[in-house]
Formats: C-alpha cells, sequence, structure tokens
C-alpha cells in the first residue's frame, strides 16, 4: 500500500541522520586513535614503524571503501572470532579502517609541518618522547590537523551513505525506504540531499570560524 509524501515522512529520514552522526562519530573517534599511532609511527625515526604505517596507509587508501564495508561484513564473519558483525558494528569498523588512513596521513603532515628547529629545542630541554610531543609538537601541529580532519570528516559524512548496502538504516538507506513507501523518489531524495546539505555546510561553517579564531590569531 502505497502512500502519500508528507512531513511525517521526514521523521525517519531524519532518524536515519542522527544514526549517520552517530555513525561518523564514533568512526572520526576510532579513525582519529588510528590515525594518531599511525601518524606516530610514520614519523618516527623507527624503521618498522614507518614501514607498517605507510603500508597501512597506503594499502588502505588504495581500496575502495565499498570493498572494504564488503571485506568487513561479508568476509570476517567467516572467520569466526567470535565478535558479533552486526550491520551497526561492520559499519563503524570498516569507516574506522578507512578514516584510520586518511586521518594518520593528515597527523603526519601535521606532525612534519612543525619547524624542526621545536623537535631540537625540546631534544635538547632532555624532554622524553613522550614530553616533547605532549608538551612542544602536538599543542603546534593541532593548526594543522584540524582544519584538514574537519574537511574529512564532511567527506566521511557523504562517504557513509555506502552503508546502506549492506542494509544499515543510515540517511540515505531511509531516504530509500521512503521512496519505496510513497514510490515518490524526488520528493525522498530530495530531503536526504538537504538534510546532508546542512550536515556538511554546518561543518565547512565550523572549519571557516576555527580557521579565522585560531589560525590567523596564532599563526
Amino acid at each position: 500500500m502505497t502512500q502519500d509524501f508528507s512531513w511525517i515522512h521526514i521523521i525517519p529520514i531524519l532518524n536515519g541522520a542522527w544514526l549517520t552522526i552517530q555513525l561518523c562519530f564514533f568512526s572520526l573517534l576510532f579513525g582519529g586513535i588510528i590515525g594518531v599511532v599511525l601518524g606516530l609511527g610514520a614519523t618516527s625515526k623507527n624503521k618498522l614503524a614507518n614501514v607498517i604505517s605507510g603500508l597501512y596507509i597506503r594499502l588502505v587508501r588504495g581500496v575502495p571503501l565499498l570493498v572494504i564495508i564488503f571485506l568487513v561484513y561479508f568476509a570476517l564473519p567467516m572467520l569466526n572470532i567470535g565478535i558479533n558483525f552486526s550491520k551497526g558494528f561492520s559499519a563503524v569498523m570498516a569507516l574506522s579502517v578507512y578514516a584510520g588512513a586518511y586521518m594518520g596521513e593528515i597527523v603526519r603532515g601535521g606532525i612534519q609541518s612543525v619547524p624542526k628547529g621545536q623537535f631540537e629545542a625540546a631534544d635538547a630541554l632532555g624532554m622524553s618522547y613522550f614530553q616533547k610531543f605532549r608538551h612542544v609538537i602536538v599543542p603546534q601541529a593541532l593548526k594543522f590537523i584540524i582544519p584538514p580532519g574537519i574537511g574529512f570528516f564532511i567527506a566521511l559524512i557523504k562517504d557513509s551513505s555506502l552503508v546502506s548496502i549492506i542494509g544499515y538504516i543510515d540517511l540515505t538507506k531511509a531516504g530509500n525506504v521512503v521512496s519505496n513507501l510513497t514510490f515518490n523518489p524526488i520528493a525522498s531524495f530530495l530531503v536526504v540531499a538537504a538534510v546532508y546539505f546542512v550536515l556538511c555546510f554546518g561543518l565547512s561553517k565550523a572549519a571557516s570560524f576555527y580557521e579565522r579564531r585560531y589560525l590567523q590569531t596564532n599563526g
């Protein structure tokens, strides 16, 4: 039984948007942790850490996100490792693996943007590795990491629409469900597009605000 598209159908689309926000938040959180480890490894003097970090970044960035989602959702459960690969868990895991590679490259670039004199000054003061990064390098690298990090988050929100292929009810999947229910894909996906625009535009304005208030005053 078909229904005429009305404001009532916007509710499930907004619910899908909320799930998309949660999905991207946790994916960026876990991906950010992976990215920090990879970024530190890529800039480390340890050759093994360099090789592992570089290999991960190049490998993941060279594989389409859709393939990563399929590998996590369909291939990993076949290994019988005792983890429940639900649609939500698979979506977060796939996007975290994907985000980790890109955030690793962003962190690496941010660290390498800090003048070498700052590293030398920290070493001259006798700081340990962790003290040097905590008190000297990271505070200066953040201004090079946060703007592209927000830009990547915007791209991640749009790329997350691919998880709808495994049935996760994100914003895109919710729009598809409403479209099938109302037989009105134009209205359904115009609303979906509008919500994506609001989310991405809001984040881009936040990035611009950060650049104006922080980078210009501290650059």
